[in-house]
This record gives structure tokens, sequence and C-alpha cells, in this order.
């Protein structure tokens, strides 16, 4: 056998051709002096079909259009060679008796097996991968063609040769992808992201880590979401979370929260037992990965057929904690989100927010200067489940009125929408009516948003039936002309009726009949009246009186 440091230097002086000769000239040798052996027959009978493959193996490689041009290739048939070689060696020690024990000899000739499925299997991946595909080009299309090239033969070492070589591929590519990310994706392929994926539980740490941070730049950009759950990504990504390095576990976690985005790719990770380490990283102290596993499990709390499974793993507790404590702004807000969807359909789920102190936790949440819609979305999903008399103890109105003021316009409904369901009875209608909140309400009649106009029309209605908010709602200079606006028929505003309703109480005052007149009342309602809208006929009837009694009263 030639020696390590000429076959080094050899290796760097002879073409892919000369070295496809060398290995086509040891395999009958190989053959020969494998057959020559009596002992152990087992494993020679198939270390021999083995070599018997290795010439097929060979040819097709060789009869590609570029197998001289690609160091692959020659790297290659350098393998092949070598085994080979062992192969002649090992035949020759058996032959000869010469050799250190039966155990020892066993072993190795295991270990020449699986360096014989390595070479044929590398063999047919180079043909596969698509590597070595590049044919003459136009020369428009040699430099892009040169880049890819280069792009496809370090995914090609992913799944080629051992661990070290895969390894300094693993650097290359990090590289790449920081200064050519285009290129990059657009030879990305199925093969490309099993050879990823097969690499995540390597036995290398340092290979681990490295293939995550390419896996969580691949999930991140938003082209293969649906290829690395395919691939089956996400089990050694969960086991990465739950016990691999720093690096390693926080990319892994950045990955599920991109991944989990899907509704089945959510519900893959419950079924593969990814809740668990998820809700333990909550539990932690690193505020950047506690957001992100956050996130991942309010993006797995929209699912409705996981929410039992979030449960059971003790979410609850975890998201009212974080509401509570969270180090980071948007951890709070995750956590508020996951609530809102945990409550949206579930009574037993309800009771457990309550139980656990959550409408403390979402209220205090509400203090803050930007209050969040999930939060008061939270609190409108809870209502039923408790009395109105204990949220209100607990200082939901004033929240409300601030969240009026100072929160999104979905905030804004939100809350509008929980004043509408807790003014069952006169006496928090005269609290609500006292808490600030109508002038406000009042204001969001000019919302952009209808459903934000019909979610506030519809709580002032059911305020006015109370005096004392009835005589604020007519006191309002703006009302009257909001509520009118608000009988345009066209099918897209669904308050018109609300509006009718609040328009019908209005009626009453003389004032606000004359300033519904004045601002086309009376036309809206006649087409209104024409689709069968309920009570827009009665108040037509009741301004047209006026305006009858008006004109007798002038002449």
């Amino acid at each position: 056998m030639v020696e390590d440091g000429k076959e080094n230097l050899v290796a760097h002086n002879l073409s892919a051709e000369e070295w496809l000769s060398r290995a086509q000239m040891l395999v009958p040798r190989a053959l020969e002096k494998a057959r020559e052996v009596k002992g152990f027959p087992g494993r020679w009978k198939m270390i021999i079909s083995k070599l018997e493959r290795i010439p097929t193996r060979l040819s097709d490689l060789s009869s590609h259009p570029c197998f001289s041009k690609n160091a692959l290739c020659k790297e290659q048939l350098q393998a092949v060679s070598r085994t080979l070689n062992e192969v002649i060696d090992l035949a020759e020690s058996c032959v000869k008796g010469k050799f250190e024990g039966k155990l020892r000899m066993q072993s190795d000739l295991d270990s020449l097996s699986c360096k014989l499925d390595l070479n044929l299997r590398d063999c047919g991946l180079l043909i596969k991968t698509g590597v070595l595909g590049e044919v003459s080009l136009p020369l428009a299309e040699q430099e892009a063609a040169a880049d890819h090239s280069n792009i496809r033969e370090l995914f090609a070492r992913l799944q080629i040769g051992h661990l070290e070589a895969k390894h300094k591929a693993l650097d290359s590519l990090v590289e790449l992808m920081k200064d050519d990310e285009k290129n990059v994706l657009a030879v990305l392929g199925r093969s490309n992201i099993a050879a990823l994926v097969q690499l995540l539980t390597a036995t290398s740490p340092r290979i681990r880590e490295k293939t995550v941070t390419v896996i969580c730049w691949l999930a991140e950009s938003g082209s293969c979401e649906s290829l690395l759950v395919s691939e089956g990504a996400l089990p050694p990504l969960i086991r990465l979370v739950e016990s691999g390095n720093a690096v390693s576990r926080e990319k892994a976690t950045f990955s599920l929260q991109r991944l989990s985005m899907s509704a089945e790719t959510a519900r893959s990770i419950v079924g593969h037992g990814g809740v668990r380490p998820l809700i333990e990283i909550c539990r932690t102290d690193d505020s950047v990965l506690q957001a992100a596993a956050a996130c991942t499990l309010k993006n797995i709390s929209a699912v409705p057929d996981a929410r039992q499974a979030l449960s059971e793993e003790g979410i609850i507790k975890v998201m009212i904690n974080l509401l509570d404590c969270g180090a980071l702004l948007r951890s709070k807000e995750y956590a508020a989100d996951c609530l809102q969807n945990l409550t949206s359909s579930n009574d037993n789920l309800r009771r457990c927010v309550i139980s656990e102190g959550g409408i403390k936790s979402l209220l205090a949440y509400l203090d803050g200067p930007l209050p969040q819609e999930s939060a008061v979305g939270a609190l409108r999903n809870l209502v039923g489940v408790i009395s109105v008399d204990v949220l209100v103890s607990s200082g939901l109105l004033p929240r409300l009125v601030h969240v009026l003021k100072s929160g999104s316009l979905g905030a804004q409904k939100a809350a509008a929408s929980v004043i509408f369901l807790i003014c069952g009875s006169t006496e928090t209608k005269r609290l609500v009516g006292e808490s600030g909140s109508i002038p406000l309400l009042i204001k969001m009649l000019e919302a952009k948003s209808n459903n934000a106009r019909e979610v506030a029309a519809q709580s002032i209605s059911s305020l006015m039936t109370l005096s004392h908010n009835y005589r604020e709602v007519r006191r309002d200079d703006k009302c009257v002309l909001n509520l009118v606006v608000l009988l345009d028929p066209s099918p897209q505003n669904t308050a018109k009726k609300y509006a009718i309703s609040c328009l019908t109480l209005l009626s009453s005052s003389k004032k606000c009949k004359k300033l519904m007149i004045s601002y086309g009342a009376i036309g809206y309602l006649k087409k209104l009246t024409e689709m069968d809208i309920p009570g827009a006929k009665k108040l037509l009837e009741r301004l047209e009186r006026g305006k009858l009694k008006s004109l007798f009263s002038k002449k």
C-alpha cells in the first residue's frame, strides 16, 4: 500500500482519469484476493458482493460529461482506491493468518464493509445531487453557472465523505449564506434539505450547531418551510430545544417559531412532543429565547385542536407568569395572545385562567401605555364564565376607558364589545356611563373600520336604555351626525341597524329630531325601509311626522 505522505503527494498530481484507471485496476485484484480467503466466510462474502458493484458505479461516474471537471469526482476515486487497497491488505492478512486476534479482524472487516457501503453510496450521490451537471453553457450564463456549481458542490459535500469534510462544507455554507443568499436558495432542492436534516442528529455537537444555524436561516428565509417539515426537521429541532448547547437551542427555537406559523406544522410540533421543552424555555431567564418560545406556543394555541394538549402541559400558569414577569414586552404580548386563543372556545380553559389569577394579570397588563387587543380579547372571552360584579370590582371599567383612549383601533373595538357584553343590568349600565366611556364610544363612530363603528353603535344603543346615559349621548353635538352617517344603506355598513336603534331613542328629543332631518336621515331611511331593515320604517314615520309638524308650525 502506498504510504500516506506519498499518496497525498500523488493525489495532487494525478488527474481524475488517472485515478479512475487506478481504481479500475484495483477492483479485479481486490476481488481475486478476497476470493482466496477461507476464514470469516460470511463477512468476506458480503465484501465480495459489494466489490462486484463498484465497476458499475465507476462507469456511471466516468460516463458523465463533466466527470473530469469536478474535484469531488477525483476525491471520490481516491477514497475508492484507498478502500480497495485496504481490501487487498486485509485479504492477504487473512490468507497468511497474520492478524491481531479474531475479534480484532472481525471488527476490521465490519469497518471495511461500511467503507464500501459509503463508497457505493457516495458515487451514486455524486450523480443524484446534480453537482456534476454543468455542461457547456452560453457565455452569458457561465458566471452564474459557476456560482451555482460551487454552491451545489458544497451541498454535495454535506452528503459525501467523512465528518470533518462535512464540517468544513458547513463552515463555507454559513459564510456563503451571509453574502449570497439568492444563489444559495436558487440551487436548494429536496435532497439538499434532507442532507441538512440528517446532520441535525450528527454525533458532533459542532456539526449540529452549524447545521441548525443553516436550518434556522432557511426557515426564516420563508422559502422552504414545507420542505424542512416534510424532510423530518421537526423531531431533531425539538430535541435540540430540549438538550442542545446554547447556540443550538437558540437556533432550533427560532426555527420552530417560524415553522409553527403553519397550522399543520403547529400540530406536528405538538405530536412530536415539542410543547414541554418550549414551556421549559418560558420558565428560564433568557429573555430573547423566552420570547421566541412564547411566540411558538402562541402560534400553536391558534390551532383549536392543540389547545387541550397545551393546557395539560401547564401552559396557562406559565403564560400568566410571563404576563406578570416577562423580561421583554413582546414576551408579554405573546402571552396575552396565547391566553386569548386558549379562552376563545373552551369553558374549562376559561375557568382555569380565572382560577390561576389570570384576570388580575390581564387587567394589570392593560395599565401599560399601549394596551393590546389580545388582553382585552381574553377578558372578553371570560365574560359569562365569571360574574360581571367580580370583573367590575376587580377594576375592569377604568381599564376599558384607558383602552378606549390609548389603545389601537383593534383594542378599542374589543373594549367596546366587552362593554356591550357586561351591560345586562341597570346597575352596570350606570357604572359604565359614570366611567366616562360614552364620549369615547361616540368618537369611535367616526372610525374608518366598519367593525369598530358597528360595535360602538351596538354598545351605545344598549347604554342608552338608561336615562342618565341617554342624556349624556343626547348632549354630544357630534353624536347625531355620526349616527346618521351610519344609516348608509351599502352592504358594507353593518352598523346601520344599531344606528337606527340609537336614533329612534334620540328621536324623542325635538332638537335631535331636527338634526336628523337636516343631516339627511329621511333619504337614508327611505332606502332602508325598502330593504326591510328592522326599525327603519318606524323611525322614518316619526321623522316625517316631525317634518310635517314643523312645516305647519311655520305657517
